[in-house]
């Protein structure tokens, strides 16, 4: 794989000559790029070699150099659950999903359920704006075989391999969960909760985090066997009693507050400290806040910055990667 910063120029002389790309850029850059074997979404924020950075006069270009093909598609909302349907046999596939749209909640909520999602690697991530655009501009993404925009759904590039290749996919999650302390138990699924079960007693969330002062730039971990799975929290209404979050929580599954760092900036440094060269990569617009990356790089890690991953489920505050090797 390459990863490269390209003008819109650059990056359709790459489309033109049947290169497969996953791209990321602002809408109105996003917008002027021809038909080909690609898909996007729009981000106006990237970790770059030089290191993190917003910027709206170039695209961020991944050339899937392994592809020997590629087939994009739009998949509406109601029809997420059609997305292994295009996997490709031992290929890979890109998911890229507007922000606030309802194919967000949609795959968030009920991805995990859809027939045979985890039969083959399957990364991505959620389209987003400007912080300071939120509300007033709906996130993108684009269809490179029609070259439409899509504000709903979701586009996929269901990737065909080269022969001997085999594919890894990895997060890089920088929290931990304390194996003792408070636990959140929540009774139904979605991306607000007003009441939860802490150690036991159900409480309004909202104020059980003001009350506390919990410092929610750390976000409730779960373990999903083995693995541990961020959920990060969007906004605290005592007025509403509400408390939003960025992926939904789970009913019946137990969270732990993450555990606070010393040097977010630093932990984040730590772990991404043995990447390796071009692979395909994203990683959370909350690290990119938090860990103040502006200016800062990631090791060998660079792409774009994102409203979400996605790692086969939806994922906050982790960094997804895809790497393709010799098998």
């Amino acid at each position: 794989m390459k990863n490269e910063l390209l003008s819109v120029a650059e990056a359709a002389e790459r489309i033109t000559a049947g290169d497969v790309l996953a791209i990321a850029g602002d809408e109105a850059l996003l917008a002027q790029l021809p038909k080909g074997n690609w898909i996007g979404g729009t981000s106006v924020y990237f970790v770059t070699d030089t290191g993190g950075a917003t910027i709206r006069d170039r695209v961020f270009c991944t050339t899937l150099t392994d592809a020997a093909a590629a087939t994009p598609r739009h998949v509406p909302a109601a029809d997420l659950a059609t997305i292994a349907d295009g996997y490709q046999p031992g290929g890979y596939s890109v998911v890229l999903i507007p922000a606030f749209s309802s194919a967000h909640s949609a795959f968030a909520i009920d991805g995990q359920s859809y027939p045979g999602l985890f039969n083959q690697p399957l990364v991505g991530w959620i389209a987003g704006v400007h912080v300071d655009e939120i509300g007033s501009k709906a996130p993108k993404v684009f269809d490179g075989a029609t070259g439409l925009a899509h504000d709903d759904g979701a586009v996929v590039l269901h990737v065909t391999l080269d022969s001997g290749k085999s594919v890894n996919v990895d997060i890089v999650n920088i929290f931990s969960r304390a194996d003792t302390g408070t636990t959140f138990v929540f009774e139904d699924t979605g991306f607000e909760a007003t009441t939860a079960k802490v150690n036991g007693e159900t409480v309004n969330l909202a104020q059980y985090i003001t009350d506390n002062t919990l410092d929610t730039r750390l976000p409730l971990v779960a373990n999903y066997a083995g693995a541990l799975v961020n959920v990060s929290v969007q906004a605290v209404d005592t007025d509403t009693g509400k408390v939003a979050f960025y992926a939904p929580v789970m009913a019946g599954v137990e969270y732990r507050q993450a555990s606070a760092l010393d040097n977010y900036a630093a932990a984040f440094a730590d772990k991404t400290a043995n990447a390796a060269e071009n692979q395909y990569s994203c990683n959370c617009i909350l690290n990119y806040l938090h860990g103040e990356l502006e200016g800062k790089t990631t090791g060998a890690f660079t792409g774009p910055i994102t409203f979400g991953e996605i790692a086969y489920i939806l994922l906050n505050q982790t960094l997804v990667r895809l790497d393709v090797k010799a098998a």
